[in-house]
């Protein structure tokens, strides 16, 4: 049983992989429609690839919480497990999110007139994710005792997790929202404000309170039943309103004093 966590986050990785996979052998496809009579070629851009490779990195996320959750059920903690988590991380939630932001600024690219002459530096700034989360891991295995109630700067995971969201967006289109994946403008802010983020000195709650009490959890409370309720109203839509809720709630909760427990991000 000692092992657990270690396999838990090896799942992670393993996750991470299949994700990338997915990704890249993502390809957008031609689709005719009739109107007035006359055929229509239109591109198709987020294909079936890309929501299967956000399923995976959901489940690397799965597999990230339960990791943390057995090390301290089993009291069980090591250097090597630190450090192996903050690679699978890297990779489910820095390297698989950053595929799929190049994919969607490949398509934003690929639709403008000057298609051709686009240079493939236009798309580099998506590999600005895993940079940017590996010096959030690596800051955060050096300051690990000073984030035992909540995190500086936000969570990896929560980045992947977001950029996840962007393939069932683009995908379900609720409200006309893909077209907005379709900028390449709005990715670049995406970018930039997600890396940002990373490295800031927020101080991001934890979705598992370090203590019980009204006082320690109500933020989670609010999360889940307003990510809830907005769910029947919102659709897919509610996965990255959850995300704007996250930060928000991160900025207005006063942090209580920090208890002396060992967790992992």
């Amino acid at each position: 049983m000692k092992h657990l966590p270690n396999l838990l986050t090896l799942a992670n990785l393993f996750c991470g992989c299949i994700a990338i996979a997915y990704i890249l052998t993502a390809q957008p496809y031609l689709i005719m429609n009739i109107a007035d009579g006359m055929p229509q070629w239109n591109w198709v851009h987020c294909v079936e690839q890309l929501c299967i490779g956000s399923l995976f990195i959901g489940i690397a996320a799965i597999c990230d919480l339960f990791d943390g959750l057995a090390a301290r059920a089993l009291n069980v903690y090591s250097p090597i497990g630190k450090d192996l988590d903050s690679l699978a991380d890297v990779v489910s939630f820095g390297v698989a999110p950053a595929m799929l932001l190049f994919k969607f600024l490949w398509d934003a690219l690929m639709s403008e007139k000057n298609a051709m002459d686009v240079s493939m530096l236009a798309m580099a700034p998506a590999f600005l994710l895993p940079c940017f989360a590996a010096l959030r891991l690596a800051k955060f295995n050096i300051t690990s005792a000073q984030q035992k109630q909540y995190f500086i700067g936000m969570p990896t995971p929560a980045v992947g997790l977001f950029v996840a969201t962007l393939p069932l967006v683009s995908w379900y289109n609720p409200w006309g929202m893909a077209k907005y994946l379709e900028n390449k403008w709005m990715l670049y802010f995406i970018i930039i404000v997600l890396c940002l983020l990373m490295v800031s000195q927020i101080k991001f709650m934890k979705l598992v309170p370090a203590k019980r009490g009204i006082k320690y959890i109500w933020t989670q409370l609010v999360l889940v039943i307003l990510t809830a309720t907005a769910i029947p109203v919102l659709g897919v839509a509610a996965l990255p309103f959850a995300f704007i809720l996250y930060i928000v709630l991160s900025l207005i909760y006063k942090q209580p004093e920090t208890v002396e427990k060992q967790v992992t991000e």
